[in-house]
């Protein structure tokens, strides 16, 4: 007799009428629909059921489908150790609501995809939401969780409830193989809360001196504070905006921030302002005002931008790069003030009334002269801060008489794109539309003027270019066209976006790690070709990069962008480890890759619930108007979620690698990401 052939196992989906269920009847796994015959078959086998229940607009879903459920390899595992079944749970809301109440009292992340594992009987075990097909960022991949949940079943029947904490050690020693390095929510907790101890718990900043405000060191307190909850994270980055804003680092007639002080008070400053420390402290401000409603930091904010309008736009609208700590000769002669100098632009009583807040004494507290400043915290009244307005306006206009310092009035593509980005970020949170059209007129420059046949420049200056342009330059005006998109949803600036992005992965990748070499392939004299990973005053530009992928995922719809992510930051862990405080600003994006939360708006109130879902911090969100399938490419996967979608207007969330169900309320969409995060 000729040798039998074992049939393939039978995917049971094609009879169904669920579209959802549909998509799956391809998959190589033997699915199941929901019923009798699936768990009598699981009861008949002895075989634990794997439960996967989703939605046809769940993105996650689709992800995780391609993952594993299309991978030969994974459904053969699947096959042979489960009873597989396939539930939408828009047909079946009992089934989901079931075993979605069974992931939430295991102390579990709620959402879809909801992946569950029961016993032959129905009775749930443990379970998640999304699995990634390789251990990724902490988390084990998927193919080890079908293996050691199956292991459990099959020799440890009996005790799989008091083995579940086993369970969760031996997947979460898999998430970390020794032969990867892995930076996940764990790694991410420990790093901040090493960094929190250098905090300087009475002036903020780093403990000692000179004290710089270290942007990228704030945010990752910030993050991590978001992150777990503990206040005590964000109480830290608080205390030291607040003393910046109040110290003499800070400008207080002409508003914008020096480079760092060289005191542990913030009270002297090296006198210089650089465009790229103002653009990432007015980004922190617009956090911290948006959790503390504190007036000082709005006001520092509204301040700052005003010095930038007023002293450092160019006049094309591009925004200028710094200015000197000299004028005449002498550090920070343009700043500081005698007492009698003071007496005699504003008389003696309002002098008098002035000094008391900005310590002013006859002595000085620098060289005999004075740096403005408010750290002493004076006790104000309702209306001392109006008449002080109006004391440093008259000030300010006398110190407009002295010889300035120098103006370095040449457009650097990289400082430029790191402020754009932060006007449009402070624009969204504060609301002035002024500072959107600011940063799309110095956007607008740039893409004109200082991008030639594609290729964006470095330094512009007098109508001469200098090409090529740094990593830099492309990562930070990437991160700009993305956050005006964002505020704008204007579809031409995220062209232009990406436009930069194709040439930046054709003239710059790295294909050793993954990221991204610091000068193009054809620039010229140079004997070795500079590859930096670590930060400097600014962010690296592949922690820039690696957000901005993150970012593109989303808005231009193709996940070979969140992939790309996902390789540069796995091949430049392995050097970061070795200086892992030399990359916080990579570690801010590893942040951002686990936890962003994305957001689609479509229907006829899209810009109502667009405005709700961008008044979400930026630091974490993505927000994606969708009117309707036409705004997006065929091959964008939102399209999918617009033509399941029975509502007039809906958002559409997914945090991390979870997915909500559609929103039909502005009002509440902070409340569903607070929800799915907590």
């Amino acid at each position: 007799m000729p040798p039998t052939t074992a049939s393939a196992p039978e995917n049971r989906l094609a009879g169904e009428t669920s579209p959802y269920l549909l998509q799956h009847k391809h998959n190589p796994v033997a699915w199941w629909p929901w019923g009798t015959e699936a768990l009598g078959e699981a009861q008949r086998t002895g075989k634990p059921i794997l439960l996967s229940v989703g939605y046809a607009a769940c993105h996650w879903c689709h992800v995780m489908a391609h993952e594993s459920f299309e991978d030969e390899g994974t459904a053969t595992l699947m096959n042979e150790l489960f009873v597989n079944i396939k539930v939408d749970r828009e047909e079946r809301p009992d089934i989901d609501q079931i075993y979605m109440s069974a992931l939430h009292h295991l102390g579990e992340q709620g959402g879809w995809p909801l992946t569950m594992f029961l016993t032959p009987k129905g009775e749930p075990v443990w379970g998640g939401t999304y699995f990634p097909n390789t251990a990724r960022y902490g988390r084990p991949p998927f193919i080890d969780v079908l293996r050691e949940v199956a292991r459990l079943f099959r020799e440890e029947p009996d005790k799989i409830d008091q083995n579940r904490n086993a369970l969760m050690q031996r997947l979460a020693n898999r998430a970390r193989p020794a032969d990867k390095v892995v930076i996940g929510r764990a790694e991410l907790d420990s790093a901040a809360r090493q960094a929190g101890n250098m905090i300087d718990g009475t002036h903020g900043g780093i403990r000692g001196a000179p004290k710089f405000p270290q942007a990228a060191l704030l945010e990752m307190l910030w993050r991590a504070g978001v992150r777990t909850g503990d206040t005590q994270f964000l109480q830290l980055v608080e205390l030291t905006l607040e003393r910046i804003c109040e110290g003499g680092i800070y400008d207080h007639l002409g508003g914008g921030f020096s480079r760092y002080s060289v005191d542990e008070r913030w009270l002297v400053p090296h006198f210089e302002k650089m465009l790229y420390d103002n653009a990432q402290l007015l980004e922190l401000l617009a956090l911290a005002w948006q959790r503390t409603g504190n007036a000082l930091f709005k006001q520092r904010a509204e301040e700052t931008v005003g010095w930038l309008a007023r002293e450092m736009t160019t006049g094309e609208g591009a925004f200028c790069a710094s200015l000197d700590a000299d004028s005449e000769g002498e550090e920070g002669k343009f700043y500081v003030w005698s007492q009698s100098e003071i007496v005699a632009v504003l008389g003696r009583d309002d002098a008098a009334y002035f000094a008391k807040h900005y310590d002013v004494t006859p002595q000085g507290n620098f060289e005999g002269h004075t740096i403005l400043n408010r750290l002493a915290r004076v006790p104000r009244r309702e209306d001392d801060e109006s008449r002080l307005a109006a004391l440093r306006e008259k000030l300010l206009a006398a110190r407009a008489a002295r010889v300035r310092p120098g103006l370095d009035d040449k457009v650097l593509a990289d400082w430029n794109g790191l402020m754009i980005a932060a006007l449009a970020n402070a624009a969204v949170t504060f609301g002035p539309p002024a500072w959107i059209e600011m940063a799309a007129r110095a956007f607008r420059f740039i893409a004109a003027e200082m991008t030639r046949n594609g290729r964006l420049g470095h330094s512009w200056r007098e109508g001469r270019l200098l090409l090529p342009g740094l990593a830099s330059d492309y990562a930070a005006m990437i991160k700009a066209a993305l956050a005006l998109y964002e505020a704008t949803g204007e579809r031409g600036i995220l062209d232009q976006g990406l436009a930069w992005q194709h040439e930046f992965d054709h003239r710059y990748r790295n294909p050793a790690n993954g990221g991204y070499f610091i000068t193009a392939d054809d620039a010229e004299g140079l004997v070795v070709r500079p590859d930096s990973t670590t930060d400097d005053a600014t962010p690296n530009p592949n922690a820039i990069e690696a957000q901005n992928l993150v970012r593109l995922a989303l808005l231009a719809g193709d996940e070979r962008w969140r992939t790309a992510a996902d390789r540069m930051i796995d091949g430049i862990l392995p050097h970061a480890a070795q200086s892992l405080f030399g990359h916080i600003a990579l570690l801010n994006a590893i942040d951002l890759r686990v936890r962003v939360a994305e957001i689609v708006v479509t229907g006829r109130e899209t810009e109502a619930f667009a405005a709700a879902a961008l008044k979400l911090p930026f630091i974490d969100r993505v927000v994606l108007r969708a009117p309707t399938a036409d705004a997006l490419p065929p091959s964008h996967p939102a399209q999918a979620k617009i033509a399941d979608s029975t509502h007039a207007t809906a958002a559409f969330v997914c945090v991390g690698e979870t997915c909500s169900l559609p929103m039909t309320n502005a009002a509440a969409i902070a409340e569903v990401v607070a929800g799915m995060r907590h």
